[in-house]
């Protein structure tokens, strides 16, 4: 089993990855292998709403989204961290969601999903709640922890001072773990997967 770990930070090694670092030791203690993947400071394109994804498999930008979309099927588990910026995640990395998910969020079904967030000391529930969204919308079982997943501190050795926003992390991995595991099992005994009904979109003006 394996997991992908996204840092939507432009810092490749600050407080999100801290954080993150936290959940994959967690998951390391449990077998389950990880891979943190640094989304970078380049400028991310926003979903131009053209749906050739649809048509495709891939997004009409051949960057970063098209790599992750190609080895979707090599993890079974997400785990998304951001830092706070006014109350939100960092618009480049929603720019990576929004056209990750549009584009593969079928390859995403029963995979479980988490959120992460890094504050110096406001604005992580908002922030947090907008992440879960892309988890819920796309049939992706959205693991808990003993509280919301977040951490504080302006820097990395602040956020190695929050001795309850990494017990969360652990937590997080613990549960993490714990349902890939659950999952694993119930493939192995033949519990089959949801079986899903055609898509049904109401639109409100005709």
């Amino acid at each position: 089993m394996k997991v992908l770990l996204i840092n939507g930070s432009p810092h490749a090694k600050g407080c999100t990855y801290t954080a993150l670092n936290e959940v994959a030791g967690g998951l390391e203690r449990h077998g389950i292998q990880t891979e943190i993947l640094h989304i970078g400071t380049q400028p991310m394109a926003g979903c131009i709403a053209c749906r050739r994804c649809r048509e495709t498999g891939l997004c009409v930008y051949d960057d970063l989204v098209n790599a992750t979309l190609g080895r979707i099927h090599d993890f079974d588990g997400l785990v998304i961290g951001s830092p706070v910026y006014y109350a939100g995640p960092n618009g480049q990395l929603l720019s990576f969601l929004d056209r990750l998910f549009y584009a593969g969020s079928r390859h995403m079904a029963g995979k479980p999903g988490a959120s992460v967030v890094s504050c110096r000391r406001g604005g992580a529930t908002a922030a947090f709640d907008r992440l879960n969204k892309y988890f819920t919308i796309a049939n992706m079982p959205v693991v808990p922890s003993r509280y919301w997943n977040q951490v504080h501190g302006n820097q990395p050795e602040e956020v190695l001072q929050d001795a309850e926003g990494l017990q969360i992390m652990r937590t997080l991995a613990e549960n993490m773990a714990w349902l890939l595991k659950c999952i694993e099992a119930g493939r192995q005994s033949g519990v089959p997967e949801p079986v899903y009904e055609p898509r049904v979109n109401t639109n409100f003006i005709r």
